[in-house]
């Protein structure tokens, strides 16, 4: 949970596209981010796959007034309204966007070419998105921004106090880079959501990542047997059943974040 997910970056610039507040280029562009290319497979009168500009443009056409988040893992399909086909497609792939008015979402298969362990420019990063029909109607389990930030206050506190029984100073260099890379992504102010967005939705996106960063440092150095925060393998599953209920909390308030452009829309009607 460290990295936004594609579905978020695509749900904030594709909500300001869609309220005017961002022109196709730049929605695109941010879409795609470090991504060499993005493209949009099965979209409704259209052949064969299209890229972004035109894929949102033609999402408009056919209904669409806003961009929602799901980011379902097994037994939580947190953000799905079926069909039972898109659901399992999203659910494999963790995460997917439902456009709200076209009866229609979008799941990413992510292709990805370089070096073995290359990162970075070394990585030729292209994604399809898949469109297929979803059922109009509310998103399981989504929280308000209210609910979620409250909820995320309490998660914090278990998250720290899960970070607090380990030696992550000891726990090797895998837990430090996290850790470095969640402060130096934190220190550079970067833009967490796209125009249009309400200041507590940024709020609570930038603390659920600061939970799921510390989810992530935990696990990272509970499991790690050769540094300081070694535990024995009955401990690690302990911790990792204690961490599931803080994680669902930070998914929840992640998607409350990315979907509250939408929220926002339809109270004002």
């Amino acid at each position: 949970m460290l990295d936004e997910p594609r579905s978020g970056r695509l749900a904030s610039w594709g909500n300001a596209l869609l309220a005017g507040l961002v022109s196709p280029d730049e929605a695109a562009h941010r879409i795609a981010d470090d991504d060499a290319v993005h493209r949009v497979e099965g979209l409704p009168g259209e052949a064969s796959p299209v890229g972004l500009t035109l894929a949102l443009g033609r999402l408009r056409t056919l209904g669409a007034v806003g961009l929602r988040v799901a980011l379902p893992v097994a037994g939580h399909p947190l953000g799905l309204s079926g069909p039972p086909e898109f659901n399992a497609r999203a659910l494999e792939a963790e995460e997917a966007v439902l456009a709200v008015g076209a009866g229609l979402g979008l799941v990413p298969e992510i292709y990805e070419a370089g070096p073995e362990g290359g990162s970075g420019p070394d990585v030729h990063v292209e994604v399809v998105w898949n469109c297929l029909p979803v059922r109009e109607g509310p998103p399981a389990d989504v929280p308000s921004l209210g609910e979620a930030e409250r909820e995320l206050a309490e998660a914090l506190r278990e998250a720290t106090e899960a970070l607090s029984t380990l030696d992550v100073a000891g726990s090797g260099p895998v837990a430090q880079a996290a850790l470095e890379a969640y402060r130096a992504r934190a220190e550079a102010g970067r833009q967490v959501l796209a125009p249009g967005y309400p200041p507590r939705a940024v709020r609570v996106l930038e603390l659920a990542q600061r939970v799921g960063a510390l989810i992530d440092i935990a696990r990272q150095a509970g499991g790690d047997g050769e540094h300081g925060g070694a535990v024995s393998a009955s401990e690690i599953a302990a911790r990792a059943e204690a961490l599931r209920p803080v994680e669902r909390t930070a998914r929840r308030a992640q998607v409350a974040a990315y979907n509250a452009a939408v929220e926002e829309r339809e109270r004002r009607g």
